[in-house]
């Protein structure tokens, strides 16, 4: 710093404010101290700016995985939001229990970040605990954290209103199926089934326990067998609503398969608007985790710099149902039919 001072023409205090980015220096000095900074590879040593100013100028992110389309649609907007903000990214990935005993013993982020991001992280108890006792501030995305920070989608609006478009294409016989097996991942299930049966209760249909299945994603056996049961039914559905766009293209890939026309004979509707989702033409309920990613990092910022402040410590982002080619009313004929079995008039009558 003093050789860039020197060779600048002013004093090392003043390298380190624009260096800094602070708006005491003046646009010549800055472009100066710049220049000079260029020429000699001159790199701010962050070991030592922390000593200063207590900061590590950097964010960590808590995941249970990387492959998935939601983290890295979400960090492909956080990453370059903390960058012009001269922040860096840590992304601890714990994809087993013997990696997240070791974090939650050690808390490894607690001595290289000024705030944790903690990303769709199905937490125990205990675990919370250990985050709260971190002296910085912790963000909790994709997922509601009661009095702790948070940047979420309301998944029990965003079904309901799923369910309500298949219910406004006449569709009464709607079946739920959930995901299984995703340990360690919250993918608001819970929140996305209570939207299904508010909207199914708003509308007078009764509640059919035979309708609400859970799968396996990316096993086409197990969504195989999912259709088995739904479609053994005595009275099967004519649509399915799925918890994910993957678990979504799945069941239509083993309808296809069987000769079921979709949407002719049953409907699709997904959840999450994921790439694929357009490349199949699925209807499905849109969230977006890009601004997820961007509204969590500027949260993290506004409580790094301030954690007492009166921000707004819950962000609550907006979904959208997206029509496609998967969802269609249901054929007159059936519509009849199943007003007849609920025991009220066929939709539209």
């Amino acid at each position: 710093m003093a050789d860039v001072a020197e060779r600048a023409g002013v004093s090392t205090s003043t390298v380190s404010r624009t260096l800094r980015g602070l708006s005491t220096v003046s646009p010549e000095v800055r472009a100066r101290v710049e220049k000079a900074a260029r020429e000699l590879n001159f790199a701010v040593s962050r070991q030592a700016a922390s000593l200063v100013t207590g900061r590590t100028g950097t964010v960590a992110v808590l995941v249970p995985t990387l492959n998935s389309w939601f983290m890295g649609a979400a960090l492909s907007s956080l990453a370059p939001l903390l960058r012009a903000a001269g922040m860096q990214l840590n992304v601890y990935e714990i994809p087993d229990l013997a990696e997240r005993t070791a974090f939650f013993e050690h808390l490894p982020a607690r001595r290289n970040a000024d705030a944790l991001l903690v990303f769709s992280f199905d937490l125990t108890d205990e675990e919370t605990a250990r985050l709260d006792d971190l002296d910085m501030p912790v963000i909790y995305v994709s997922q509601h954290v009661q009095g702790r920070p948070s940047v979420y989608v309301d998944d029990v609006a965003g079904a309901l209103h799923g369910t309500r478009h298949l219910l406004n294409l006449g569709h009464r016989r709607i079946a739920f199926v959930q995901t299984a097996g995703a340990s360690g991942f919250s993918f608001s299930s819970d929140e996305r089934l209570l939207g299904y049966q508010q909207a199914l209760t708003e509308a007078g249909v009764p509640l059919d326990d035979d309708l609400v299945v859970s799968t396996r994603v990316g096993d086409k056996r197990a969504a195989a067998e999912v259709l088995g049961m739904l479609l053994s039914l005595r009275e099967p559905p004519t649509a399915v609503f799925a918890e994910q766009d993957e678990l979504a293209v799945a069941l239509i890939w083993n309808l296809r398969r069987t000769q079921v026309a979709v949407p002719e004979r049953i409907s699709v509707l997904g959840f999450d608007d994921q790439p694929l989702a357009d490349w199949f033409d699925l209807s499905t309920v849109a969230q977006s985790p890009s601004d997820m990613g961007r509204e969590a990092g500027e949260l993290a910022l506004k409580l790094i710099d301030d954690p007492e402040a009166d921000h707004v410590r819950h962000v609550v982002l907006p979904t959208y149902v997206i029509p496609r080619a998967t969802t269609a009313p249901v054929a007159r004929s059936r519509a009849r039919d199943e007003g007849e079995r609920t025991g009220g008039p066929a939709p539209g009558e």
